[in-house]
């Protein structure tokens, strides 16, 4: 593990029953640091666990084993979530900013009050600043044109621009991204990872990006994390993935690569689907 990390995972396991009631370890045995500043792309085959780990790093889950360590700038040491109760919980939410697949608007509030909602709810800023604040933040997303429209006028990139504003409301230190290109045309979703990446730099953020989409996860990946069956199966930075994707599968040294190679060149044969095309995804979601 790296000495300066920003979240520190270790040994994490969780477990759901299956529809008979025996146990499936959805995550088993997590390992991995990030890093303050970087954008870590998470990413797996359907069911592989990126949804629970990312519910357990937000603390949506408790994990049944291991631990999330917590440092942000205002600690002085680290801090496992695990051991901490629901105001110190809290207070760490508050350095979070998550940016929902669906983008997670509320219906009844134009833009604009959905990037005040948290500065209203969770500081004490003054009404007139607030106002600032929110211009500032739409300015950043592309969005001030649309500040008193309804969600319900919004396209879909639209949405996923005005829940980014909302994101960054607080100036959060990690922000979370759960599937940020789902259900974008590729513009539109190569735009979304230009703000990505623009916030990051801008911010001074560390991101987590889950997302099965690849084009966008090379794009603003700085390092990523490939999960399979609930294990990490590998991390490493953006060039260490794209070498295993140009690399012909009979050159490839382990079953590992082999499988990485099938994922991000989205194959439909290789070690990841039997002969009978059901994916070691389905197969284990299905028997558990």
């Amino acid at each position: 593990m790296e000495d300066g990390f920003v979240i520190s995972i270790r040994q994490l396991a969780k477990v759901f029953p299956d529809r008979e009631g025996r146990p499936v370890r959805v995550l088993d045995d997590i390992s991995f640091d990030v890093l303050p500043g970087e954008t870590l792309v998470v990413m797996g085959g359907s069911g592989c666990g990126k949804s629970t780990l990312l519910n357990c790093l937000i603390g949506e889950l408790s994990p049944d084993d291991g631990h999330i360590l917590y440092r942000t700038r205002a600690m002085a040491a680290p801090a496992d979530m695990g051991a901490m109760g629901e105001e110190d919980l809290n207070a760490l939410r508050m350095h979070f900013g998550i940016l929902f697949q669906s983008g997670a608007l509320f219906n009844s509030m134009s833009v604009a009050d959905n990037v005040a909602l948290p500065l209203r709810e969770h500081s004490y800023v003054d009404p007139s600043i607030i106002d600032i604040v929110v211009t500032l933040k739409l300015q950043q997303v592309h969005m001030l044109p649309h500040r008193d429209k309804m969600p319900a006028q919004l396209s879909g990139g639209q949405k996923k621009r005005a829940g980014l504003a909302r994101a960054t409301a607080l100036d959060p230190e990690i922000l979370f991204y759960d599937e940020p290109s789902a259900g974008l045309d590729p513009v539109t979703s190569a735009a979304i990872d230009d703000l990505i990446i623009d916030l990051s730099k801008k911010l001074r953020v560390t991101s987590i990006v889950v997302t099965h989409e690849m084009d966008s996860a090379f794009r603003i990946a700085d390092r990523m994390v490939m999960l399979d069956r609930g294990r990490v199966l590998k991390i490493g930075s953006r060039a260490d993935f794209e070498r295993i994707r140009i690399t012909p599968p009979a050159d490839l040294t382990d079953e590992s690569q082999r499988i990485i190679h099938q994922f991000l060149n989205g194959e439909t044969e290789g070690p990841l689907t039997d002969a009978e095309g059901l994916s070691e995804y389905e197969k284990w979601i299905v028997q558990g």
